[in-house]
């Protein structure tokens, strides 16, 4: 049997091939892992609230661009450090002015977002900036308002306080959003606000140096002649507050440059239309009227037209007198009054002056009867006195009178009432009560008695006679006719025989003259006659009464 040789191989075994060859290709997938690997960025935030590691993504334009690898507290413990790793074409994001923000569901004013997060979950959002590149980076707390890639300006607006505005309240021209409010920060003094806001383009060729911003927040409720107006600048702006702003003259007005400005937001447009006029002349007024009603800022009107407000009213006390008085400081506006002179804006306190010797007096009128406001009005009573208190105030004074309408009303039933207090109703009452016994004696006393029954007896008499008249009346009518009757028959007579004589008679014979009288004498007999007739026929109780007047006859 033969034996086996062993013989010795020289070089190396292929069984190290397979241990060479996991070795390069492990090489291989960490070179190409670690050349094709993103980079890693870390974001600082105040908490982790809803950060996930291997779950939070990083997206942009909502498409994935990474994942985050690791949360943990910074050095301080003061905020949470997100490590998250990017695609390696994602690396030109990650810039100096980059910014990164958690985008979970909110309600803000501009309505409600981040409600996709509901079911995919909360992602960080990255928007890209400019500069050196950078891996260490302080996330937004909040989404931005406006993104770096939108066009417009940004304003600074100064307010006296913030009121329902918020961060995301709109701004309106002409009712049609054109901005919104980036967010707000106290001013150096603590007196005023100051507000960022972002105006859109094509609006912001619109703001310039001499545009004028005003809150359109709320509801501006008024009661007029024209009924109750209401108004606001929309349903969103009523919830949320907003801004509205205009540009008065856009071809010669402001530069376009507003770098550095800081625009006043006042309270309303009516507010920039009252502080448009730049002349203002003050007086001083001391009114007898109650000044319950009259408040800082209310109008001074003549004829109905605003001149001017009342900017003061104080209580002040004189040692002298020891009396109290109350100075009503207004401020007159000349440059509402329209004039054919330059005298009124030149001199000003001369032409109201001038005015005061004409006549012109200020009183306290009732401006609404429902809420008891009240305001100066200035009118013109050449004939009433200058009245004036000499209080010594730097202002010079403006003379007053007693109040009209409603309230000389209540100062004339006042007076009616403190009248009717002095009336002495106890002696009144006693005076009143003896009347009234006295009349009732009269009344129930014997004499009366006396003098109604004989007023009865001689009524009854009266009766019998009326009725004994009644029943002779008619016979003796029927009689007078019947005289009448024969006198007119022997009127007729007459005439005939008068006629016979006329012919016979010489007309200037004595027989003829007498013949005419006794002619006119008949005639005349006649007619009285047919007038006692008529007579008896309307008043047959005239034969015993005599004839009624013919006035008291008129009125019958």
């Amino acid at each position: 049997m033969n034996e086996p040789v062993v013989r010795e191989r020289s070089g190396p075994s292929l069984i190290w091939l397979i241990p060479i060859l996991t070795a390069v290709i492990g090489a291989w997938l960490i070179l190409h892992t670690l050349t094709d690997q993103g980079p890693l960025v870390t974001i600082t935030f105040r908490t982790a609230d809803g950060i996930e590691v291997d779950k939070t993504r990083i997206k942009y334009k909502s498409l994935s661009i990474g994942i985050v690898e690791a949360v943990r507290f910074s050095a301080d413990f003061s905020r949470v450090e997100v490590l998250a790793r990017l695609k390696k074409d994602a690396v030109h994001f990650l810039r100096r002015d980059s910014r990164f923000w958690v985008v979970r569901p909110t309600l803000s004013a501009r309505g409600i977002s981040g409600l996709g997060t509901l079911m995919s979950g909360t992602y960080i959002e990255i928007e890209p900036g400019q500069g050196a590149p950078q891996t260490l980076f302080v996330g937004l707390e909040s989404p931005p308002v406006v993104h770096s890639d939108t066009a417009g300006k940004q304003v600074t607006l100064m307010a006296r306080q913030l009121g329902s505005l918020d961060r995301g309240s709109p701004i309106y021209y002409q009712g049609i959003v054109a901005g919104e409010i980036l967010g707000y920060e106290m001013a150096n003094d603590f007196q005023n606000v100051l507000l960022h806001a972002f105006v859109k383009a094509p609006f912001d060729g619109l703001v310039r140096s001499n545009t004028r911003f005003w809150s359109g927040s709320g509801i501006d409720l008024s009661v007029g002649p024209d009924g109750l107006r209401l108004k606001t600048e929309s349903l969103q702006a009523l919830l949320f507050g907003g801004i509205a702003f205009d540009t008065p003259d856009l071809q010669d007005g402001g530069v376009e440059d507003i770098a550095g400005l800081v625009f006043t937001l006042h309270d309303d447009l009516k507010s920039i239309k009252d502080q448009s006029y730049v002349s203002k002349v003050r007086y001083s007024l001391y009114f007898e009227d109650s000044l319950r009603g009259l408040n800082i800022g209310a109008p001074v009107e003549f004829k109905g037209i605003k001149v001017g407000s009342v900017v003061d009213v104080r209580l002040e006390y004189d040692e002298g007198k020891s009396s109290f008085r109350i100075p009503v400081v207004i401020e007159l506006e000349p440059e509402r009054i329209a004039t054919r002179s330059d005298r009124m804006k030149r001199a000003p306190r001369e032409a109201f002056q001038t005015l005061v010797k004409n006549g012109l007096r200020a009183r306290l009128q009732s401006g609404n009867l429902l809420t008891g406001q009240l305001f100066v009005d200035l009118v013109m009573q050449p004939k009433s006195p200058v009245r004036l208190a000499n209080a010594g105030h730097a202002e010079p004074e403006l003379p007053t009178i007693r109040g009209g309408g409603f309230d000389q009303m209540i100062a004339t039933a006042s007076g009616i009432m403190e009248q009717l207090d002095r009336v002495d109703y106890a002696a009144l009452g006693a005076d009143l009560q003896g009347t009234l016994k006295g009349t009732n004696a009269l009344a129930n006393g014997a004499q009366m008695q006396t003098a109604l029954s004989d007023l009865a007896a001689s009524l009854a008499s009266v009766r019998v006679i009326l009725r004994a008249l009644d029943a002779r009346a008619e016979p003796i009518a029927m009689n007078l006719e019947q005289a009448l009757a024969a006198a007119r028959d022997a009127l007729e007579k007459s005439r005939q025989t008068m006629a016979l004589v006329d012919g016979a008679i010489a007309p200037d014979a004595p027989l003829h003259h007498q013949s005419l009288r006794l002619t006119q004498e008949l005639a005349a007999t006649a007619r009285s006659l047919r007038h006692l007739v008529e007579t008896l026929e309307r008043n047959p109780q005239a034969l015993l009464l005599g004839k009624t007047p013919a006035k008291d006859q008129e009125q019958k």
